[in-house]
């Protein structure tokens, strides 16, 4: 069985090794990049890449702009940002361009392994033929396509994951302590603006379909075509 492929693209040589290690000690074949121009060129040419880990601060072109290209490209495979910075406005900026992680350095190498297989185990469960439908929302799991009122919506493979959790859920107030659990599959060390940032641009890209997604306050979300 051939191993899953994961980028990881880092300017510094120390970084990108110890990260190499614990992953190909994890079972993946580890490709590195030393910059955003590097890391673009092996993504265009190999086209089996499963997970891209990038850091944010790096010459030519910085993680924000290979992340920015790589979607514009493929808004399925999982992205990881890797950053020295603790700033909420750099993390939301990273959720905006569709990043699935963000890790601030430093960080635990092991923890960094726990999400990559997090990511990865979701990205490719249950790929069955089903198809789920609710108010002028439909969602096919094995082609991980949305449709809005019979058009097409491009989700980032969070935002789908959410929809999906959503959507098998209709009518149940859902906290956010289940949400992080099911749909980030790991125990998150974080807040609730991860979730709170994925729901708005997932409101967003629904229209006027969004409206489906209410907030129960003190509690979460709740997918519902009444008031919540």
């Amino acid at each position: 069985m051939d191993k899953l492929k994961i980028l990881v693209v880092d300017d510094e040589s120390r970084m990108r090794k110890l990260v190499s290690d614990f992953l190909t000690k994890s079972g993946y074949e580890v490709i590195e990049a030393a910059d955003g121009e590097q890391a673009l060129d092996i993504f265009y040419k190999k086209k089996d890449i499963a997970l891209l880990i990038l850091d944010v601060m790096m010459p030519k072109l910085d993680g924000w702009q290979v992340c920015k290209e790589v979607r514009e490209q493929n808004d399925k495979i999982p992205i990881i940002l890797l950053t020295a910075k603790g700033d909420e406005r750099d993390e939301l900026q990273g959720f905006d361009l569709g990043v699935d992680e963000y890790i601030t350095k430093p960080f635990s190498p092991k923890i960094l392994v726990a999400r990559v297989e997090a990511l990865l185990r979701r990205s490719r469960k249950g790929e069955t033929n089903e198809i789920l439908r609710y108010g002028g929302v439909e969602l096919d799991k094995e082609a991980h396509r949305v449709t809005v009122d019979g058009a097409d919506v491009d989700l980032s493979f969070k935002e789908f994951e959410l929809l999906v959790y959503f959507m098998e859920n209709t009518g149940r107030a859902l906290s956010r302590e289940k949400i992080l659990n099911h749909v980030w599959d790991y125990d998150y060390f974080g807040d609730a603006r991860t979730i709170d940032t994925h729901v708005k641009k997932l409101r967003s890209k629904l229209g006027a379909r969004g409206d489906l997604i209410h907030t129960v306050w003190g509690v979460g979300y709740k997918m519902s075509e009444g008031d919540a």
